[in-house]
């Protein structure tokens, strides 16, 4: 706790010479014309013991410190209240049972590597406002819009493969997910819809009114096809980037995916650094209060031992 204490008035040590000076040469009747006991405070009988002269001092000296001011410059960090808001939307169908895509564990699936990638992301991404879609042959909202990282990564961690069906509604995930940044007020909302199949073909949802829907809410996406090319539709994530201004990537393994997660990172920095302030703790109250109960000890043993 004292590290980094300094006095906020050193120059108020010098008043110590003044009790000093009193003590040698003051007459106890000039400060008792003011204060009629300062007189019994001050005077040092032959009889007076080794206590209350210490209690007498510990009393001025703890008095002066508290007047010195200790104090100590202590930093904290302004909680980010804005930031990017940023959808993961995360495909849970049958097909990301796949095992093999991560080359050091090749008994992991595809969606345990993803689990592993994006709970890594989100730690990335502190100033940012997040939210989780899942979908399949449909799509759900999994966790609203949160800066708590804690919850994100408790969702992540207990999402399943084929908990919203087994086939992959693509274009009603990207349509959910910009209905979870809609009513954001931030200035840059970001999408990122991660996938490893096609777009169901009897799908209600058209990809046209997917477009639509995003650019009006000015929602830009970052599609990731994972596995090989031929296992998703590389064309179609490659148009939903252009015509939401956003980036497509796809990757074939585990560490690409992570390559991919970095980049992405890199690309849409947080507009909110947290920002760093410092306020003064003094500690004056510490040494004031030992003055004061020194000063109480001293006055009950002098009148306890009956010296006049």
């Amino acid at each position: 706790m004292l590290d980094g204490l300094y006095f906020e008035y050193p120059s108020a040590a010098l008043v110590i010479l003044s009790f000093i000076l009193c003590t040698i040469i003051c007459k106890i009747k000039l400060p008792s014309i003011y204060f009629s006991n300062v007189a019994q405070f001050m005077k040092v009988s032959t009889g007076s013991s080794k206590l209350l002269l210490f209690l007498k001092w510990l009393s001025i000296t703890m008095l002066i410190l508290a007047l010195m001011s200790p104090v100590k410059d202590e930093p904290y960090e302004l909680e980010p209240k804005k930031g990017y808001e940023i959808a993961l939307i995360l495909d849970a169908s049958e097909s990301m049972k796949a095992k093999g895509f991560d080359e050091k564990n090749r008994d992991l699936t595809r969606f345990d590597v993803v689990k592993e990638i994006v709970s890594n992301f989100i730690l990335s991404r502190k100033n940012d406002n997040m939210g989780i879609v899942v979908f399949g042959a449909y799509s759900f909202i999994a966790s609203p819009l949160t800066y708590d990282t804690n919850i994100l990564k408790g969702v992540v961690s207990n999402l399943y493969i084929g908990m919203a069906g087994k086939f992959t509604a693509l274009f009603e995930s990207l349509a959910q997910g910009v209905n979870l940044l809609k009513t954001s007020k931030s200035k840059t909302k970001i999408a990122i819809l991660l996938t490893d199949g096609y777009n169901t073909p009897d799908s209600e949802f058209p990809f046209d009114a997917a477009i639509d829907f995003a650019n009006k809410h000015g929602v830009k996406v970052y599609p990731i096809g994972i596995g090989k090319s031929d296992e998703y539709n590389q064309k179609m994530l490659e148009k939903i980037a252009k015509q939401t201004g956003g980036v497509s990537f796809g990757a074939s393994n585990a560490d690409e995916l992570s390559a991919v997660y970095s980049k992405i990172n890199q690309l849409e920095k947080s507009e909110i650094d947290n920002e760093t302030f410092s306020f003064l703790r003094y500690y004056y109250i510490f040494p004031l209060l030992i003055s004061f109960f020194s000063l109480i000890l001293y006055m009950f043993f002098r009148n306890k031992r009956g010296y006049n």
